[in-house]
């Protein structure tokens, strides 16, 4: 366990592999001196990001300035979305590994904006925020999560932005949808969705079950997300 005022739910293997990234960093930038060693920036940045606390009270526990601390945190992100996998990337090693299928669903990431950002406010969830759309492997496992989107944004139109459905063809996989991707793979041969409408036959039923009953492990993913509390409600620009 690391440790910061009280234990953070993270091994040592996170802070080592995050220290390294650091220390590679500023090595390529000849940077000789920080306030924080490599060790001691890795430890604030998953500070902040699991505990979601202002950069105000993180930078504090660490003895630096709002500013720095914001300038570290973002350094960091920075060096870790460059070492995410794309899509493509993401999903060819999910048919290697023998993967049947993966799951598709969209979430979205509360953010703190007021009324007058009408592109960000979501009416399915009656609240601002930005969606992004993750695929996740049949237990759960996060395997791609795309950038982001106003909240405004609807499912299936973010799937097509992010062109989910070419490099689901292009991999030979299936996606399991909910019903906001219905539709949107016309021929139903890589992206799945339940039957819609009432009084559907006893066969479409039993469908929509075994659906629902392979897409829930799948759906894990989000918890896992939303563990980092800084995404449960973002304070800064949604950008």
């Amino acid at each position: 366990m690391l440790f910061y005022r009280a234990a953070l739910p993270l091994s040592h293997q996170t802070l080592t592999f995050v220290s390294s990234l650091i220390r590679a960093h500023r090595k390529r930038l000849g940077s000789t001196w920080r306030k924080l060693n490599p060790g001691q920036q890795a430890l604030l940045v998953l500070v902040y990001l699991r505990k979601g606390e202002p950069f105000a009270e993180v930078g504090a526990g660490f003895a630096v300035s709002t500013t720095t601390c914001w300038r570290y945190v973002n350094e960091v992100v920075e060096l870790l979305a460059h070492r995410a996998p794309k899509l493509r990337d993401a999903l060819r090693k999910a048919k290697r590994q023998g993967l049947a299928y993966v799951v598709i669903d969209g979430t979205l990431i509360p953010i703190d904006r007021i009324a007058a950002d009408r592109p960000f406010f979501s009416g399915k969830h009656k609240r601002h925020g930005v969606n992004l759309q993750v695929i996740a492997s049949p237990d759960g496992t996060i395997l791609w999560v795309s950038g982001d989107l106003p909240g405004s944004t609807h499912d299936t139109a973010a799937a097509r932005i992010w062109n989910i459905l070419a490099d689901l063809r292009d991999a030979g996989l299936i996606a399991l949808g909910d019903k906001g991707y219905h539709g949107y793979d016309p021929s139903g041969h890589h992206v799945i969705t339940p039957y819609k409408g009432r009084n559907k036959p006893e066969s479409q039923k039993d469908a929509n079950r075994t659906h629902a009953r392979l897409r829930g492990p799948g759906e894990r993913a989000h918890a896992q997300l939303k563990t980092w509390r800084v995404l449960r409600k973002l304070r800064c620009c949604p950008r």
